[in-house]
């Protein structure tokens, strides 16, 4: 072979090296996204069987003040609980709400505790023309009440659209400290509860419209990061076999 053939392939083959490197690094990176939708698909799977459970099982005493400090989202939402108190109907807010009986209020009224706490409770929806409550009075239920549903965490700010307004008082979201802010409400709870589909005196509002939908595609993401890192691995082995090829031609 001639000095200068040899001088020509040099950096040929020193870019084809890089360019080997760069396709074994993109295939670990790919396997490793891989592993961790796997992770992620152990991890969502063990959250709907946990949710499905308290969702299903008796309810249990609401959170008391002694351990609102203690209540978080991984062990308590969705959890289903009872409160028994009074609701302070004329301090009740309207949120945004867009629902399967379409767009409308969800009616969010303090539930006012024997110790004279309080937990915002999610009574249900209203539809757009019953948003003045003198046109659902039968609904305002007085005296001792008991209510039960699922707890539900704070939603501050707003919604991912909106952000809530409380001198307008425009809501978009359920903001347990805002709303309660905003009402007087005194010491409550830091989440609230959604009502269950128990019938309100004139049907409004209507409660057990809980959503509990979470996404599970981790599966085919894992699937799709594992097919990327085959795919860089066979250009890699491509690549080889085209190098050993010409080896044996020279």
């Amino acid at each position: 072979m001639a000095p200068s053939d040899t001088s020509e392939r040099r950096p040929s083959r020193a870019k084809r090296a890089i360019f080997c490197v760069c396709l074994v690094l993109l295939a670990a990176a790919l396997a490793a996204l891989g592993t961790w939708q796997v992770q992620r698909l152990a991890w969502k799977r063990d959250l709907i069987a946990r949710v499905d459970q308290r969702v299903h099982a008796a309810p249990v005493p609401a959170p008391a003040r002694a351990d609102w400090s203690k209540v978080n989202a991984a062990a308590d939402e969705y959890r289903r609980v009872s409160a028994t108190g009074t609701l302070a109907n004329d301090k009740e807010t309207l949120v945004y709400a867009s629902t399967v009986l379409g767009p409308g209020y969800w009616v969010m009224t303090p539930l006012t505790l024997a110790d004279g706490t309080a937990i915002l409770v999610n009574r249900g929806f209203v539809p757009m023309e019953r948003r003045d409550p003198a046109t659902r009075r039968a609904g305002e239920v007085s005296g001792p009440v008991e209510i039960t549903g699922l707890i539900r965490m704070t939603e501050p700010k707003g919604s991912l659209l909106q952000s809530n307004d409380a001198a307008a008082d425009r809501w978009y979201s359920r903001d347990v400290a805002a709303i309660a802010q905003k009402r007087s409400v005194g010491a409550v709870a830091p989440y609230f509860i959604d009502a269950d589909a128990a019938a309100n005196p004139g049907g409004l509002p209507v409660g057990g419209l809980t959503i509990i939908h979470f996404p599970n595609n981790h599966l085919v993401y894992a699937i799709t990061w594992y097919g990327l890192a085959a795919m860089a691995l066979a250009l890699l082995v491509f690549i080889f076999r085209g190098e050993i090829g010409r080896g044996r031609r020279v």
